[in-house]
């Protein structure tokens, strides 16, 4: 451990994090953000380096599990992530043809004894949410998952023409508190890293780091919101005394002013007071702070750091614009800009650990079956429907089959190769194929 290092090490025990904003910033530093580590990197010896884990993940989960907003997003983007399956596909000539299985498909259908396939899809979508990276390693006929924030990314120096030239991944370094570490090769190790962090070469970075300012203005809402109930749900009210009356005197009608007014069994009772004593109202109520309003912005910004829709969540700025119409466009945009990118690259994240069934195969995703993807189902049906009579027609223009279905895959029209033969309307008269004109009979015959 370099002696910068131990220099960081002690200047951030000595810090005290008492709000939010010292957490955030803490945060981001370990990250490389703080201006302090413009690669993102630590030192473990000479010549390597290692791409730090994570230190926020009790932090996220936290939120996870406490913010409305945060669950919402999370919960949404799980259930559609969880519900597609791994299969084989076949690429002819680059181009993506059959799906089928085989047995080798086994580890991830059944990824450890009583899981399944949503089960896997559900913690790696929940890691890459929390943490930014989601690790998995092979034991045997099991996959087994790595806690993030207990991995490192090794790396080595990478030289080219005499000269250093970024960074190579060495392998993973796995270890929990009180063990001795474990390492791992990079293909033992399915990493899935959607978002790519930019001060990074490999880690990955959670969605929630932009936002978590956010979050926790949402939850200052709702402290407000509990606050104003707690307080008899009326604004901050201001009572003013005579300058006679004693500090004992004070004391006795606060206290006995709060037990019959504060609180919201105590709520909308009629306030008396006696001689001398004068109640103004400070402070705004919900109406008067646009409250909705407020608290909708900040729903919306959080959801949209997900990629997820308000209206597909039930936020109140989307389900004020809500119409049956734009609610499908809304799905369609979570999943083909959210969801099928996520399903795609986990796909490939897994595929280290599976052996491939042939050299032209690759391991993909099957969404035939998921619910939340049968209008596309149906989009897909009308646009084969309109390639079908596409390719009628092309063959009946006189191009052969085998360039028409080419070129109708790969929408090139370059690749039509015609046979040179017409159908019967463009054959000139008398041309060739055309019946011969009849000899009239001679005379006397």
């Amino acid at each position: 451990m370099t002696s910068l290092w131990k220099s960081r090490r002690r200047q951030s025990e000595a810090r005290g994090i008492s709000t939010i904003n010292d957490y955030a910033t803490l945060l981001q530093e370990s990250l490389g953000y703080g201006g302090w580590s413009p690669l993102g990197i630590t030192m473990t010896q000479p010549g390597q380096a290692a791409e730090k884990a994570p230190g926020d993940l009790p932090g996220y989960a936290q939120l996870f599990a406490t913010n409305p907003i945060i669950w919402s997003c999370m919960v949404a983007r799980q259930a559609v992530f969880s519900s597609a399956r791994f299969t084989w596909q076949r690429m002819n000539s680059g181009n993506p043809s059959e799906m089928f299985g085989t047995t080798a498909l086994t580890l991830v259908e059944q990824p450890w004894v009583g899981g399944t396939t949503q089960d896997l899809l559900a913690r790696v979508i929940q890691d890459a949410d929390l943490a930014g990276n989601s690790y998995w390693t092979r034991d045997g006929t099991e996959l087994v998952r790595m806690r993030p924030d207990w991995v490192q990314i090794v790396l080595e120096r990478r030289t080219m023409h005499g000269g250093a030239l970024g960074w190579r991944r060495y392998g993973y370094l796995y270890q929990e508190p009180g063990q001795d570490p474990v390492f791992l090769w990079p293909q033992e190790v399915a990493h899935f890293a959607p978002v790519p962090d930019p001060l990074a070469t490999y880690r990955g970075m959670s969605w929630l780091t932009p936002v978590i300012r956010e979050t926790q203005n949402d939850n200052l809402m709702a402290t407000h919101k509990r606050k104003f109930m707690e307080n008899a749900a009326t604004p901050n009210l201001v009572v003013r005394l005579d300058r006679e009356v004693t500090p004992e005197a004070f004391e006795k009608f606060k206290a006995k002013m709060d037990s019959g007014h504060r609180g919201v069994e105590n709520a909308y009772k009629t306030l008396y007071l006696g001689g001398g004593a004068d109640v103004s109202v400070v402070g705004k109520d919900f109406q008067q702070l646009d409250f909705a309003k407020v608290q909708g912005a900040g729903e919306t910004r959080i959801a949209s750091a997900a990629g997820v829709p308000p209206v597909i969540v039930g936020f109140s700025e989307g389900l004020a614009a809500a119409t049956y119409s734009n609610y499908g466009q809304a799905r369609r945009r979570f999943a083909d800009g959210t969801i099928h990118p996520l399903w795609g690259n986990a796909a490939g994240s897994f595929s280290p650990l599976l052996p491939s069934p042939g050299t032209a195969v690759r391991l993909w995703y099957d969404v035939r079956n998921v619910p939340f993807l049968r209008e596309d189902r149906k989009d897909a049906a009308e646009i084969q429907g309109i390639q079908s009579r596409t390719i009628r027609a092309l063959v009946d223009a006189g191009y052969t089959p085998e360039s028409v279905q080419a070129a109708v895959q790969a929408e090139d029209w370059s690749l039509l190769s015609h046979t040179g033969l017409f159908s019967v309307q463009l054959q000139k008269p008398g041309g060739a194929g055309a019946s011969p004109t009849p000899t009239p009979p001679e005379e006397g015959t």
